[in-house]
């Protein structure tokens, strides 16, 4: 079995709603139980209080905005290579739960920061980067919304998520690149010594599989959509056409 068979709008359509009920019951049970285990079953941190316990709303949220981007670069970019109209109605599909993703990463660090600098918002190069990446996904819906024919939309968004990409990386990697930003260093880490406490570490991972598998389930709905939205708008373009 080849990757390439889910270019079929047919065999993709058959096939993601037949493990979509599996990506929703799984995501639910890994929210329900990261969610409260972390929220009411782990302990104040001995410096940022209970106002750590916002981890687990803006970790996972924010890790799915950077990869929901680089996610859709992986779509525009076999869009270019392949003309596989499904992917880049994947990566169409993927925008708009990048930005809920992001919005929300965006809120719940300010409701962070606020207690612990003093302030909602700082010019750290991470939180920059993080708001720039936002604009761009903004604007790359916009994009699809301006031009009509979805073929050189696509063409044209796919060029402008490969620009964005930069600010997606920027964004992961900017603690690393400036050490004096105010932003903390990465709560995950393959050096065990950076990562958080396991008391929060554990069910934070579940949280984090939460939102992977939300990401993964509201994707493959919207492509879905994308897909029918698609055939609809070219049998009435074919009923004018006879019509005329």
């Amino acid at each position: 079995m080849s990757l390439w068979e889910y270019a079929n709008p047919k065999k993709f359509l058959r096939t993601s709603e037949a493990v979509q009920p599996y990506l929703w019951g799984t995501a639910l049970l890994c929210l329900v139980v990261g969610l409260i285990w972390g929220f009411f079953f782990t302990p104040d941190d001995y410096r940022q209080g209970s106002t750590v316990k916002i981890i687990y709303l803006h970790v996972p949220s924010a890790l799915m905005a950077i990869n929901a981007w680089l996610m859709m670069l992986v779509a525009s970019l076999i869009w270019l290579i392949r003309r596989h109209h499904v992917s880049a109605l994947a990566a169409r599909a993927a925008a708009p739960v990048g930005i809920a993703m992001t919005l929300i990463a965006l809120m719940t660090g300010a409701i962070w920061g606020q207690p612990m600098w003093g302030t909602w918002w700082a010019w750290d190069p991470r939180l920059t980067s993080f708001l720039i990446l936002f604009l761009f996904y903004l604007g790359y819906v916009a994009l699809w919304a301006a031009i009509e024919d979805p073929d050189t939309a696509a063409d044209l968004t796919s060029v402008l998520c490969i620009v964005g990409s930069i600010f997606a990386i920027l964004s992961r990697y900017a603690v690393n690149f400036w050490n004096q930003g105010l932003h903390q260093g990465a709560s995950l880490s393959l050096d065990k010594e950076e990562n958080v406490a396991d008391v929060f570490y554990f069910p934070l991972l579940v949280a984090i599989a939460g939102f992977v598998l939300l990401f993964v389930a509201l994707v493959l709905y919207r492509t879905g959509t994308e897909i029918r939205a698609r055939r609809m708008r070219a049998l009435m373009a074919r009923e004018r056409a006879a019509a005329a």
